[in-house]
């Protein structure tokens, strides 16, 4: 998961010849004087694979997880940025090669939530493993594979094809207030691995923080970079020609690197950094983009959720709403009052099909807020209590307002800004096709 990053976040290898990489540029591309914008686009594009690739090294070397190793995270642990506290969650890095499988089981869940996702090497969502995905075989052994390879499978297995040699797994399993059971379920995802796997060594990338987004220095490695991992990206080779043809530039006299650092400096990470306080539609304080886990040709939104959400899942299985500011824009505070009323028959249990949460995090680096209850989010099985009008009011200050039911209360930091996310899972068509939307976030004086 996102540990120590701020979705942060995350090599790949690409070894397959049939493939086209991204070295097949044409002399012209490479050669052209890339204009300012080429520049901010290029970064923009590249910045998403660094996050994975950050979150892979991070991984792969200081939390020493292994590759086809499951990692059973602690039910309610809260120590790893942007925690989901609903769901027990288990996660690992998979390699497989043109010779060999490796073998997921997935134990058979009824009657509450559970997927098991999987994520190509640009943070785009490659497939969920789940009884909407797979309504014959919503369980039992699933073979995943490396694309246009025929290695030996068990007999009866669901064969997943990889667009590469490595892929993320992220997988939940709803708590629904028996964590015990849960837990159990969650142990029962494993893996049947073969001997003899190659895997890929790590690319090297230079560090990076939140606060301090990579620089110029990302075009000192670009064609290793993207010749690691393909991207299902439609305009991906348009990008990379920008991308290339940069990274020759930078390489052609000091001057012209130090502007391209300056470039990147002054318009394209102030560009990012702008988008990542909101983007997407937004209403009352809260931010959504439709384009999760699937993101077409939209680089930035791709970024954006990466940098503050590594590992989002497609619409269809949850949508986030971010919350950054109150219904006046204005930047959250726990040193004010909020209130955020869902009116009778448009409460947040109505919109879904599985189940809803809302999480509150600190800023800039996304960590649940420690406060005496140790409650860190409220969802649909916190007993909340509707007003006697019937809406539900959610409450958000750094002690219990006047009027204000405790069950409904999630404390804020005192003195420090905060951020909320809202997820909404397997989403009702409304909230799919934006007619539903979250109550606003509204400062009471």
């Amino acid at each position: 998961m996102k540990k120590v990053l701020l979705i942060l976040v995350v090599g790949f290898l690409f070894i397959g010849c049939k493939k086209e990489t991204a070295t097949s540029t044409s002399v012209n591309e490479q050669s052209s004087t890339p204009t300012d914008q080429d520049i901010i686009d290029a970064y923009t594009y590249l910045y998403a694979r660094y996050l994975v690739l950050q979150q892979e090294n991070h991984d792969i070397n200081i939390e020493k997880v292994g590759y086809n190793k499951i990692k059973y995270n602690p039910l309610g642990s809260a120590q790893f940025v942007n925690p989901n506290l609903d769901v027990a969650y288990l996660e690992a890095w998979i390699a497989v090669d043109a010779a060999h499988a490796v073998v997921l089981n997935v134990p058979k869940i009824e009657g509450r939530y559970y997927t098991a996702q999987l994520l190509d090497g640009w943070g785009q969502v490659i497939t969920n493993i789940n009884e909407r995905n797979y309504p014959k075989t919503p369980y039992g052994k699933f073979a995943l594979v490396l694309k246009g390879t025929n290695p030996t499978i068990p007999a009866g297995a669901v064969k997943i094809e990889l667009p590469s040699e490595k892929v993320k797994m992220l997988a939940r399993v709803e708590l629904k207030g028996t964590s015990a059971i849960a837990q159990k379920l969650q142990q029962q995802f494993t893996f049947d691995v073969p001997p003899g796997i190659k895997i890929a060594p790590l690319i090297k990338i230079p560090q990076f923080t939140p606060k301090a987004p990579i620089g110029g220095e990302i075009f000192e490695n670009v064609e290793e970079v993207l010749n690691s991992y393909p991207d299902a990206m439609p305009k991906a080779k348009e990008y990379q020609a920008k991308a290339i043809a940069v990274a020759n530039y930078v390489k052609t006299d000091a001057k012209i690197k130090s502007h391209i650092d300056e470039v990147v400096k002054t318009k394209a990470i102030p560009a990012f950094l702008a988008g990542a306080k909101g983007f997407g539609t937004q209403k009352g304080g809260w931010s959504v983009t439709y384009v999760a886990g699937n993101f077409g040709d939209d680089i930035m939104a791709r970024d954006i959720i990466n940098y503050g959400g590594l590992w989002a899942n497609t619409i269809d299985e949850a949508i986030y709403f971010i919350g950054l500011t109150d219904s006046n824009k204005q930047p959250l505070s726990g040193d004010k009052v909020y209130e955020i009323k869902f009116p009778k028959g448009q409460l947040p249990d109505s919109a879904v099909n599985a189940f809803w949460s809302v999480t509150l995090y600190s800023v800039p680096d996304y960590r649940v807020v420690d406060n005496k209850l140790k409650r860190y989010n409220l969802n649909n099985v916190s007993g909340l209590k509707t007003n006697p009008d019937g809406s539900l009011s959610i409450w958000l200050a750094s002690s219990l307002p006047k009027n204000a039911i405790e069950s409904n209360w999630l404390p804020t930091p005192s003195g420090k800004g905060f951020s909320l996310n809202l997820r909404m899972y397997v989403s009702k068509k409304e909230v799919l096709d934006g007619k539903w939307f979250p109550a606003p976030i509204e400062e009471k004086k």
